[in-house]
């Protein structure tokens, strides 16, 4: 090795930053990242300043999606949302005083253990889920398609990052501890007053007591072929682990399938694990199959979350709260 690669080699093991192996990341490395760690520039895997922000973000219900190491738009809507909130101007980037506002030089549990369980071994999932309702209608459960596929959503991770801590492993047998992004959420039940669901952001808004925002969400809301509705509704009701009616009359064209079809439950229906009924008929609030996708798609005028900010949202409201849609 010269001179000049044994320096590299040296910084790039200062910063905490060297990957045991191609794509690898350590808890270490995400648990201990600080301020003078962050990358102007992006990077091809996951970046521990990055993923660390996620998890501390997210641990606010200002949630940035998918937790993924990348410097993406829900990240940045999400970094903006926690720079109002803190009265710290405005802007989707974290400058020091955002980071030590958001507790990033002294958390260190960001990143976590967790013990694969015989629950977890023994899920039934299915080999692939056929984009054709028609298909989806015959199959008993639109379960995950894979373990990673799982345990993602359980943490509120891409597979990408899941992958890059656990490097080699496979998910599928109870035993190991593996390492996930802990981002977990403590707020209270029914606190939700009012819902903006803002259409030129992206983003749904939930309101308490006195106006505090509660959380925030990246959400997609309509498109210009099947606009979300104007105007303020309420919530009518909750389902949790719902079924899907397609009527193709009343909602939209899929495909070539012209008959109503009801799809069975699943994280990977066209709702998620998720549907918050609005007084508007055929409208609603849901989760989704796709979460990497929330924001950065469009929808059949519904609005649509990750299924785990679906599920904290229901958790959050009552039937009679109020959703106002926001140009």
């Amino acid at each position: 090795m010269n001179s000049a690669s044994l320096r590299i080699a040296i910084v790039v093991t200062a910063l905490g930053f060297g990957a045991p192996s191609s794509g690898a990341l350590t808890a270490d490395q995400i648990n201990g990242a600080l301020f003078t760690d962050r990358r102007l520039e992006p990077q091809a895997g996951p970046d521990p300043f990055i993923v660390k922000a996620q998890v501390l973000l997210s641990r606010r219900s200002i949630s940035p999606g998918v937790i993924d190491g990348g410097d993406g738009e829900n990240f940045r809507k999400a970094v903006a949302q926690f720079r109002r909130q803190e009265k710290l101007g405005e802007g989707g980037e974290i400058d020091a005083l955002t980071w030590l506002t958001l507790g990033g030089e002294t958390a260190t549990d960001v990143v976590a253990e967790y013990k694969l369980s015989e629950k977890d071994a023994a899920y039934d999932f299915t080999d692939e889920i056929p984009r054709d309702y028609a298909k989806q209608a015959k199959m008993k459960r639109l379960s995950y398609t894979s373990p990673g596929e799982m345990l993602g959503e359980r943490f509120h991770m891409s597979e990408k990052l899941l992958n890059a801590l656990n490097p080699g492993e496979a998910f599928s047998e109870a035993g190991p501890v593996i390492l996930v992004a802990s981002a977990k959420r403590s707020l209270e039940k029914g606190s939700a007053l009012r819902i903006d669901a803002v259409k030129s952001s992206g983003m749904v808004l939930v309101y308490g007591a006195g106006d505090q925002v509660l959380a925030s969400y990246p959400a997609t809301i309509g498109s210009q072929n099947t606009p979300s509705p104007s105007g303020e509704h309420t919530i009518e009701r909750i389902a949790r682990n719902p079924n899907y009616t397609y009527n193709p009359e009343k909602n939209f064209q899929q495909g070539k399938n012209t008959e109503t079809l009801v799809l069975p439950p699943g994280p990977n229906g066209p709702v998620g694990t998720v549907w918050i009924a609005l007084s508007k008929p055929t409208f609603g609030i849901h989760g989704t199959p796709e979460p990497s996708q929330v924001s950065k798609t469009t929808s059949h005028g519904c609005v649509r979350l990750t299924n785990w900010d679906a599920e904290e949202l229901a958790d959050l409201v009552k039937p009679g709260v109020f959703v106002r849609f926001i140009d």
